[in-house]
């Protein structure tokens, strides 16, 4: 057959103008004009920002392959599927069994720029098993050819002649038909001669691995030579003897894709949305403000490694290798499109994940303290707003209580009154002496802990809940007897005379255990305050006038003197003024550091010179007694 055609155009071809004739210089030309396409700064766009890496050049060569199959299935069931990629000496060449196209078919789709063959005439009842949607197609490969050759033959028309389309990377393409034994059964073969500095990606064991990587799950028969790509059925769908049995393979699994051995894995099985996975538990705890990537594919071509919108936020602790025909990929096909679909996909694997934590607490305990020993922050964030989930957890949660690490269940039993503090640095005041007074509390300064405790109630009627603040612990402090008190009047002016520039009360309590001489006490609101009065005095005149009308009536901090304690009896019993007040700044001083509060300069200053001055007080009284 020798009635060949040639043709050779720019991408895209200008449209035909309906008005040739010249425009007068007074009138405005309305002469229709097509948009011109610079196709190396369309490669270069491409490249450098829609797609993330070169490889994505594979991706669209087994997409296409893939569609063609499927295309031609849908009108000849039992047509042959295979895809077969030979790499040669910095080329590749790409063989299907699909479809196939005609001249004009080339013309309307290779070269035309946003056209979809998915949207072409006859395709578009069998397009929602096609992978690829924007018509970007074959150009993507540009970013790793300078010539693209496309020889094809179609299965729709038997009698028309193969057809080759040739591109270079200028914009210009050629076709011509060729004769019927250079293409004897329909398909295509692409056929890419590498750019400069791109033939690493056409290597053969480059090839074979980015061919496994995207095409691992693609249900048709591909090789790259001799070695096959896909790997079906996908592990989770697998056959197993038994549980156990399923439980490594899918280990064996997690560990070759993400490089970690899971603590477990969770099906994720959603048939409504199309959708087939595993879900691995991570072995370590991991921040919650961490971005998981989770491996999706799309109709078993992988759509993108870091897919970070899959899971509720409170997931944060598994990683997600799944399938899925309902989600829509972005124009890069790299991500995922935020819709109404992929936020009930979301809804619908958090849901599955519950149910793991909840088969997990009703019959498999040790598995469950095991996973909660690692991730009980991802349960407490996902049990804050669901009490079905809290009610659930409440047995083995774990709390830092002045009993000890507890759940709120066990808590909850042992005290009638379930106090708890808001801030570490509070819990740390109280902790000891509430213990030694017998009130039990819960450090709420951790993430998540204090929403947790103020919810109890709500799962557990006849809870009583109350945050424990300075006023409180004082309550119940046991005072001290008013006639000892009233003698020790001169000893409570000159230790309040000390520490009132530092916006610190003294007060007086009786209080076990004997070892704690002092007890610094105070809350949000005297903190608050506090600042306010700093900024007040380092402010200048308009500020510290500002500053000054906020000030508020917020109780100052303090410092609880045992009167139990045998330092502070001695202290107390001190005649001179100026030594009571050193000793007081001394005793402020270790309250703080007891604490473990933050110290502000003005506490470090007067640590330093409480304890210049105890140092002199003694030096200055050794001398004395000699």
């Amino acid at each position: 057959m020798d009635s060949q055609t040639s043709q050779s155009s720019q991408l895209p071809q200008p449209s035909p103008s309906p008005q040739q004739s010249p425009q007068t210089s007074a009138q405005p030309s309305r002469t229709p004009h097509t948009f011109q396409v610079d196709l190396r700064g369309l490669v270069d766009l491409l490249s450098h920002h829609l797609y993330s890496s070169p490889k994505v050049y594979l991706r669209e060569l087994l997409q296409n392959a893939v569609d063609a199959i499927t295309a031609r299935r849908a009108e000849e069931p039992d047509a042959p599927a295979v895809v077969r990629l030979y790499a040669e000496s910095g080329a590749l060449r790409v063989e299907d069994s699909g479809v196939g196209l005609t001249e004009t078919d080339v013309h309307d789709l290779l070269a035309t720029i946003g056209r979809s063959s998915k949207r072409a005439e006859g395709l578009q009842e069998a397009r929602s098993g096609f992978l690829g949607q924007f018509g970007i197609g074959l150009l993507a490969c540009f970013v790793v050819a300078e010539r693209i050759r496309v020889v094809s033959r179609s299965a729709r028309t038997p009698d028309a002649a193969p057809v080759e389309w040739t591109a270079t990377d200028d914009g210009s393409y050629t076709v011509r038909t060729l004769p019927d034994d250079a293409r004897p059964e329909p398909g295509t073969t692409v056929h890419l001669v590498g750019r400069a500095g791109a033939a690493e990606w056409l290597t053969e064991d480059r090839v074979l691995a980015l061919a496994r990587d995207f095409g691992s799950l693609l249900p048709y028969d591909v090789r790259v030579g001799g070695e096959a790509v896909t790997d079906l059925p996908a592990p989770w769908d697998r056959a197993y003897p038994s549980p156990a049995n399923r439980r490594v393979a899918l280990a064996r699994h997690c560990h070759d894709l993400f490089g970690f051995t899971p603590l477990d894995s969770i099906a994720l099985d959603v048939p409504l949305a199309g959708i087939r996975g595993v879900a691995y538990v991570l072995p370590s705890a991991v921040s919650p403000a961490q971005r998981a990537g989770h491996r999706v594919h799309l109709k078993g071509m992988l759509l993108t490694e870091r897919a970070e919108q899959l899971l509720p936020d409170w997931a944060f602790f598994v990683r997600c290798v799944l399938d899925t025909d309902s989600l829509r990929p972005t124009a890069s096909r790299e991500a995922l499109y935020e819709d109404e679909t992929l936020a009930a996909v979301r809804e619908a694997l958090g849901e599955r994940i519950r149910s793991w934590l909840t088969g997990l607490a009703a019959g498999d305990p040790e598995r469950l303290a095991a996973f909660l020993s690692v991730h009980h922050l991802g349960v407490k964030s996902l049990a804050r707003h669901d009490q079905e989930m809290l009610r659930t957890m409440l047995p083995w949660l774990p709390f830092e209580t002045t009993d000890g690490r507890l759940s709120l269940e066990e808590f909850a039993q042992r005290h009638p009154v379930v106090h708890f503090t808001r801030t570490v640095e509070e819990y740390r005041q109280v902790a000891p002496i509430a213990s030694a007074q017998g009130v039990g509390v819960i450090n709420g300064g951790y993430t998540y802990d204090s929403e947790l405790v103020e919810a109890l109630p709500s799962v557990r009627p006849g809870t009583v809940v109350a945050e424990l603040d300075a006023d409180t612990v004082t309550a119940h402090l046991d005072a001290v007897d008013p006639a000892e008190e009233l003698a020790l009047t001169g000893f409570l002016a000159a230790a309040r005379a000390k520490l009132d520039p530092l916006g610190c009360d003294v007060v007086l309590r009786a209080f076990h255990p004997l070892s704690v001489p002092a007890l610094h006490l105070d809350d949000r609101a005297a903190r608050h305050e506090q600042a306010r009065a700093e900024a007040e005095e380092q402010a200048d005149d308009l500020w510290a006038g500002i500053l000054g009308s906020l000030r508020g009536s917020a109780p100052r901090a303090r410092l609880v003197l045992n009167h139990l304690n045998p330092l502070v009896r001695r202290i107390s019993s001190l005649g001179d003024p100026e030594l009571i007040g050193t000793a007081t700044e001394s005793l402020y001083g270790q309250a703080l550091l007891m604490a473990q509060r933050p110290l502000r300069p003005a506490d470090s200053a007067l640590l330093n010179r409480a304890f210049l001055g105890l140092l002199e007080w003694a030096t200055n009284g050794e001398e004395g007694r000699r």
